[in-house]
C-alpha cells in the first residue's frame, strides 16, 4: 500500500487550545505524524495539485482567510496563536470583517482550532497528500494511505473546527469524482462525528456518507451526527449515521461497521475513502471507546472485504505511546 506524506505538515504546532473550560496544551501535535510515518515506514513524495482540487470543496472566502488570518493577527498587534472568542449562532452570513476576531469567529465552530503562521501551509499539504493518494487510486492502485496532518473531516465548506482546517477526504472524494471514479463513499471511523464532511455531502446524492462515531448528545461536536440525520433533498439517504455509547467495546463497534459496509455494498459505490481515526483506541486522552490495538487489523480486514480501491486519510488518534502501532494495525487488515 502506497503511503503518502509530506514534513512541512509537521510545523503547524499551536501551544494551547480551549477544552472543558480551560486552556490546555494543544492536543494535535507534530509527534503524531512522527509517530504514524515511523510505524508505516517510507512514503511516497507528494504531488502539488495546487488550489483547484481545494476550492472545488471550500468556498474561496475561507481559503483566503486561511492564507491571511495570521497575519491579521500579528497586524493587528496580536502575538501567538489566532484563536476566535465570538461565534455567530443565527443569521450567519458572508460580510467583510474588519477585525480579525470577527472572521475569525465567522469562519470557525470552536476555540480549539487555532492559526499560526505555519497553519496553511501544512494544511495545504495535508490536503496534497489526499490528492495524492486518489491520484495514485486513479491510475490503479487498490489501496493508498495518506498521512493527513493536521486531519480534516470537521472542516466544513467555509468553517474550521476540531482541530481541521482544510477537508481531506471531502477533497479526495470530489477530486475521485474528478476522475470517473464515481459513485463514491466516504467512511468515517474516527471517535468523532465528521460533522465538515456531512455538511459538504448533506444534499448531494453522488458521494455516501458513513459514520460510526461517539453519540454526539455527549461527545463533540454535539450539533451533527444524530441518526435521524440521513440526507437532504437530493442527497436524502445517501448518510448514515452510527452513534455509539462510551465505552463501546468491539463487538459492538463490529455490528455498526458491518452495517455501515452493507450499506455501502448496497449503495453501489466504485470507490471508498476511509476517515480512519485511532482515537477510538482504549486509551486516547480526550476519547471514550475502549478499542485494542488487535481490533483495528480486524477493522481493515472487514472493510477491506468491500474490495474496493480505498484511499485512507489520517484524522485523530492522540495516544502517542499506541498511536503509530495501531495506525500499523489497521493497515495489515486493510492491506
Amino acid at each position: 500500500m502506497l503511503v503518502f506524506s509530506e514534513q512541512r505538515q509537521t510545523r503547524h504546532a499551536p501551544t494551547r487550545e480551549l477544552n472543558n473550560g480551560e486552556w490546555v496544551p494543544y492536543a494535535e501535535v507534530p509527534a503524531r505524524f512522527k509517530e504514524i510515518k515511523r510505524a508505516l515506514g517510507q512514503s511516497n513524495a507528494v504531488v502539488d495539485h495546487g488550489l483547484e482540487p481545494i476550492l472545488a470543496v471550500h468556498d474561496d472566502d475561507y481559503v483566503q482567510f486561511l492564507q491571511e488570518a495570521h497575519n491579521r493577527w500579528l497586524a493587528e498587534g496580536r502575538d501567538g496563536d489566532a484563536i476566535g472568542y465570538a461565534f455567530p449562532v443565527v443569521h450567519r452570513r458572508k460580510q467583510n470583517f474588519k477585525r480579525i476576531d470577527a472572521a475569525l469567529g465567522a469562519f470557525a465552530i470552536d476555540a480549539a482550532t487555532p492559526i499560526t503562521a505555519d497553519t496553511w501551509s501544512a494544511a495545504y499539504w495535508s490536503a496534497q497528500a489526499a490528492l495524492s493518494g486518489i491520484g495514485a487510486i486513479a491510475t490503479g492502485e487498490a489501496r493508498a494511505f495518506a498521512l493527513c496532518r493536521p486531519p480534516g473531516h470537521h472542516a466544513g465548506v467555509d468553517y474550521m473546527g476540531g482541530y481541521c482546517y482544510l477537508n481531506n477526504a471531502a477533497i479526495a472524494a470530489q477530486a475521485a469524482l474528478a476522475h470517473g471514479l464515481g459513485p463514491v463513499a466516504i467512511l468515517d471511523v474516527d471517535y468523532h462525528h465528521g460533522n465538515g464532511t456531512q455538511d459538504i455531502f448533506f444534499e448531494r446524492p453522488d458521494v455516501f456518507f458513513a459514520s460510526i462515531h461517539a453519540d454526539p448528545t455527549e461527545d463533540f461536536p454535539y450539533f451533527w451526527g444524530h441518526a435521524d440525520e440521513t440526507g437532504k433533498g437530493d442527497g436524502e439517504g445517501a448518510t448514515l449515521n452510527l452513534p455509539l455509547p462510551r465505552a463501546t467495546r468491539w463487538p459492538r463497534y463490529e455490528e455498526a461497521l458491518n452495517h455501515a459496509i452493507t450499506q455501502i455494498a448496497n449503495w453501489g459505490a466504485r470507490c471508498l475513502v476511509v476517515s480512519f481515526g485511532a482515537d477510538t483506541y482504549r486509551d486516547d486522552p480526550i476519547s471514550h471507546f475502549a478499542l485494542e490495538t488487535a481490533d483495528y487489523e480486524k477493522m481493515g480486514s472487514t472493510i477491506k472485504a468491500l474490495n474496493l480501491p480505498t484511499l485512507t486519510v489520517m484524522e485523530g488518534g492522540y495516544d502517542l505511546e499506541s498511536l503509530g502501532r495501531n495506525v500499523g494495525s489497521f493497515c495489515i487488515g486493510l492491506s
